[in-house]
């Protein structure tokens, strides 16, 4: 039912692992053993995305190889294994020929080396965060930053040469180191599909809403991404070939993801939905997939203020329900002309938090709740129980009537994300944890959820307000900071957690 447009890319990383030549004559098993752990990584890390596995980095020669083999894969970041003990000077020139953002792993084989039998070749295998002090020096000096992941190894099994238990996926420290490596690659992946993502930009901003102008060029220069601009006739060629067929499969399949309401007890305006209102939203949900599909669109933004009457007034007037459709299968769609927001939502869904277009809609000083949401497109995957279509007589502060979505994000934890744009040209994320709680909406045909944030309303709107945020904003599933603050590294872009 939810089946991707558009599928998103795989990130692509660098991988090797450091040691010291040395030691191979040495200790005999050693250089062997270590890049076992290198490929366990590997294919771990392959679950995720494209992995180029350069080996062990023994020397300053091999670092210079490697730094010109990561440019040749043309990775998104590089993950250095601190393996064993290493001389910086074999790191450093990887990362001065290779200039992709860089994150060091420090994981060690077991949870306590077995002092009563270690040898000094044991004790090697598992030295991995001996040389990063000396590494982050290097490259601090050198003016590249750089993450540093540490943790367990987590391996399921332990190598026969050792002389202790290296059996650590259970443990918590491998969890979390792992689920921070996924947060670093899930984010790689993200910047490397806006690189190659085109937006399409359909009419125009609404008049009056600064916070939501933008610099097309601007957003490219910071995101990668491309801004198609896109007409209302683009969207009104497809009506005259789309069939009566496909108007029915479209309304199939808006009879099993939504709930059709009847009239609304409060609101004289919000009716249950005609059929010519279902049938027209249907008509031209089919010509805006075809839109979608035809100019290879990642996402659609989109406002149209034209002269009442007029047959695009009509058009725009039936987006809200292709608009959502398109939303639960990957090609986010935000209202008003807000392409900042549409970024936000784009990202979150790339990672498969969700990502619904919402602003304020009022604070419950009983119940101590933001209530957050919009009259535009709805992001079911995250709804909590079935969407309600509603007949809408009029859109408030916008021209036309027809279908509306109602509807609650999933209650449990939640994050907000919200993309503004300061007084210097540069774009900055703000991301804010809370939770979905069960709580009263208005049935007026809006997107509505109650929202609990850490503090009182008051406060935590005061510390939101005092970052010059948009009016809109983006809200995910789950408690996202941490993941949503990778991206924002990766795009070298300011963020702010709340």
């Amino acid at each position: 039912m939810f089946k991707e447009i558009k599928p998103k890319k795989r990130a692509r990383v660098g991988l090797y692992s450091i040691g010291l030549d040395v030691y191979w004559k040495q200790f005999k098993g050693l250089r062997e053993r270590l890049e076992g752990y290198g490929t366990f990584i590997e294919e771990k890390m392959g679950t995720e995305a494209e992995v180029f596995y350069y080996g062990l980095v023994d020397s300053e020669y091999k670092a210079r190889s490697a730094g010109e083999w990561f440019n040749t894969q043309n990775v998104d970041i590089v993950f250095c294994h601190s393996a064993t003990y290493a001389n910086s000077s074999s790191v450093l020139p990887i990362h001065q020929i290779c200039q992709k953002p860089v994150v060091f792993l420090n994981l060690q084989p077991t949870d306590r080396i077995n002092y009563d039998h270690a040898t000094t070749g044991e004790w090697l295998a598992h030295c991995g965060a001996c040389p990063v002090p000396e590494v982050a020096n290097a490259l601090n000096r050198a003016e590249i930053p750089f993450r540093v992941v540490n943790g367990l190894l987590g391996l399921t099994e332990t190598p026969e040469i050792s002389t202790t238990n290296e059996v650590t996926a259970h443990f918590p420290e491998a969890t979390r180191a792992w689920e921070e490596i996924f947060e670093w690659v899930r984010a790689a992946s993200v910047v490397r599909t806006l690189q190659h993502a085109r937006f399409g930009f359909l009419g125009n901003t609404y008049s009056g809403m600064l916070d939501l102008y933008s610099d097309f060029t601007m957003l490219q220069a910071q995101l990668g991404i491309h801004v198609e601009v896109l007409e209302m006739c683009d969207v009104a060629k497809y009506l005259d070939n789309v069939k009566q067929t496909e108007i029915k499969e479209k309304l199939d399949e808006t009879m099993e993801m939504f709930e059709i309401s009847g009239d609304s007890p409060a609101d004289p305006i919000a009716k249950k939905p005609t059929d010519e209102q279902l049938h027209w939203a249907c008509k031209v949900a089919v010509a805006q997939e075809k839109l979608v599909k035809d100019y290879n669109l990642d996402s659609l933004i989109y406002y149209y203020h034209g002269a009442p009457g007029n047959e695009y007034e009509k058009l725009q007037a039936g987006f809200i329900l292709g608009n959502s459709l398109l939303t639960a299968k990957g090609i986010p769609a935000a209202g008003e002309g807000d392409l900042k927001t549409a970024v936000a939502m784009k990202i979150a869904d790339l990672l498969g938090t969700g990502g619904s277009y919402s602003e304020i809609v009022v604070v419950d000083y009983q119940d101590k709740t933001i209530l957050l949401g919009h009259d535009g497109p709805f992001h079911m995957k995250i709804a909590d129980g079935k969407p309600i279509l509603r007949g809408m007589g009029l859109y408030h502060g916008k021209q036309g009537d027809g279908v509306s979505v109602e509807a609650k994000v999933k209650k449990g934890p939640i994050t907000t994300f919200n993309l503004t744009q300061t007084f210097d040209g540069k774009l900055k994320m703000i991301f804010s944890e809370a939770k979905s709680v069960d709580g009263p909406i208005m049935k007026i045909g809006n997107t509505q959820t109650p929202v609990k944030f850490s503090e009182h309303p008051d406060p935590y709107l005061a510390r939101w307000f005092a970052e010059s945020p948009t009016h809109h904003c983006a809200m995910s599933v789950g408690h996202n900071q941490s993941q949503f603050s990778k991206v924002a590294e990766l795009l070298q872009c300011h963020y702010v957690n709340l």
